[in-house]
């Protein structure tokens, strides 16, 4: 009596609104950098990539590590002393002085808002000991999160032998670090106000590109211009990595453009897909079902999706809510992609007098003309 039928449903069919897009992808943009890679944050899907394996100086993107390794080993009320050591550290500064007194989140705003190379130096000895320590973290870190192309050797980015990374490993580390609270709200912000002085992020980005959330700028003279950027709209969070590239802000836009208008996270599965089958021998003669949850997908705007649904054609009374009704599984280019349990989402009590034999119950349905829904 309960045998399941697979009913292969369009999109179309269920709702015109969520039909993707019929037009092909267009190219992705012509951009000057010798080594990029754009991903779709979470999933690490890759959309573009030029040269991403190719190991590189990364200047001032190195304080992304600096600042996930402090983040995981330190307090952010931590009180830290300034030494003479720590200041005066050629490139970009906070402009420490001896004597002074900040805590590890003010420092690690002023390492990541003006790129301050004094205020890593402070930070490393603060959480390690020493830099050489702290280096150590730094590749324990980078060995723990799979950057298999990627060398440490000091905290703020200084050209040094054997300190490198790729646009690959780069965009691996950004990923897992937009994850912590405390490390977006660093490099999302703007500007701030420590000691009397004012500190300015050195990334435009943040006010030239809609959804940008950070996250770090670098530049030496044998490096070049790098930039690891993270731009979010709607539900769908990208990131963009650029190694030697002269006209990074505008690349990282045109990037970010041409992804958001190809690609996109949909719902495959969601309340869209409310159904109901008939009741026997019920109070109602009708019962909802609704899958158990939403559940979404990377997806191009050239996929196609369509839906399998596994429900039997009728059920008897009793029904109680939150039970097994069926499946549904959505299909990506006919291949399946993501599948979810469908509930019954009311109760049905058997209706009193209602027949209670299989073939009364069979004869009630009054033959063989129901259509599915």
């Amino acid at each position: 009596m309960k045998k399941i039928v697979s009913i292969l449903l369009s999109l179309l069919a269920l709702s015109a609104a969520a039909v993707p897009a019929s037009a092909a992808a267009s190219a992705p943009p012509d951009i000057d950098a010798r080594s990029c890679i754009l991903i779709h944050a979470g999933d690490g899907t890759v959309l573009y990539q030029r040269n991403a394996d190719t190991r590189m100086r990364i200047a001032s993107t190195t304080k992304i590590m600096t600042a996930i390794v402090v983040l995981e080993n330190c307090a952010l009320t931590d009180p830290v002393a300034i030494k003479a050591e720590y200041c005066g550290v050629e490139g970009s500064s906070m402009y420490l002085r001896a004597g002074e007194s900040y805590t590890v989140e003010e420092l690690l705003y002023g390492m990541m808002l003006v790129s301050g190379n004094d205020a890593a130096v402070a930070l490393a000895c603060h959480t390690a000991g020493s830099v050489a320590a702290f280096a150590k973290l730094m590749n324990d870190k980078a060995a723990a999160l799979g950057m298999t192309d990627s060398a440490f050797k000091n905290p703020n980015g200084l050209d040094e032998d054997g300190h490198y990374s790729t646009a690959r490993d780069m965009a691996k580390l950004a990923d897992y670090c937009m994850q912590n609270a405390d490390f977006r709200a660093l490099v999302s912000c703007k500007s701030r106000t420590m000691g009397g002085r004012d500190y300015v992020n050195h990334n435009k980005l943040l006010w030239q590109l809609k959804g940008c959330l950070g996250v770090k700028t670098g530049y030496t003279l044998s490096s070049g211009r790098s930039l690891v950027s993270c731009c979010q709209r709607g539900g769908t969070r990208y990131l963009c990595v650029t190694l030697g590239d002269p006209d990074d802000w505008a690349d990282h836009a045109a990037l970010y453009e041409w992804a958001f208008q190809n690609w996109s996270d949909r719902a495959v599965i969601d309340g869209r897909f409310a159904l109901s089958l008939p009741v026997v021998s019920g109070k109602e003669t009708a019962v909802g079902i609704a899958p158990e949850c939403s559940v979404c997908r990377f997806l191009s705007a050239e996929d196609t999706v369509t839906y399998r649904i596994e429900l039997p054609r009728f059920v008897f009374a009793p029904v109680q809510a939150g039970e097994d009704a069926g499946r549904i599984t959505a299909l990506v280019n006919g291949v399946p992609a993501a599948s979810a349990r469908l509930l019954y989402t009311g109760s049905v009590a058997v209706s009193p007098g209602a027949a209670v034999g299989a073939w009364a119950r069979f004869s009630a349905l009054g033959g063989s003309n129901y259509q599915y829904a």
